[in-house]
């Protein structure tokens, strides 16, 4: 048997704020749908489930997320995820200039949770908080200058 990582799903309050950030970063909007019927029920394991939906690429072609905002059920809030906590967490991204996607990011206003790291003179990298509270790690390698 063969595996692939097909994308990574996320569930945000308005889709069209997550398409903004992660374009401006970036990617490129490889679909977007509305889904609902029995076989959403049955795929998401949700009853009357019915969401607007976003496929972003990554520019290099490796990498997908797909963004959902829920129409049906309603969404649930949460308290913000902590670096530390169990469970699915943060999307990283490596950028070729940390400063440029920091500018990019401060534009939709979102900014680093402590400052930006330098780890051993290899990555320079910190996480924000992006679109409905998503950890984002951005990480540029020092090594490729």
């Amino acid at each position: 048997m063969s595996i692939k990582l097909e994308n990574v799903g996320v569930a945000v309050r308005d889709l069209e704020e997550a398409i903004a950030f992660f374009t401006d970063l970036g990617l490129t909007v490889l679909g977007r749908d509305e889904i609902s019927g029995e076989w959403a029920d049955t795929a998401v394991g949700l009853d009357g489930n019915h969401a607007r939906i976003a496929v972003l690429q990554t520019p290099d072609g490796t990498g997908q997320l797909e963004f959902f905002e829920y129409i049906h059920p309603d969404a649930i809030e949460r308290d913000p995820i902590l670096p530390n906590e169990i469970g699915m967490h943060r999307v990283a991204f490596s950028v070729d200039d940390l400063d440029e996607a920091l500018a990019i990011a401060a534009r939709h206003g979102y900014h680093p949770l402590r400052g930006v790291a330098n780890y051993q003179g290899v990555y320079k990298l910190t996480y924000l908080r992006g679109p409905s509270d998503i950890l984002v790690m951005l990480a540029q390698d020092l090594t490729k200058a």
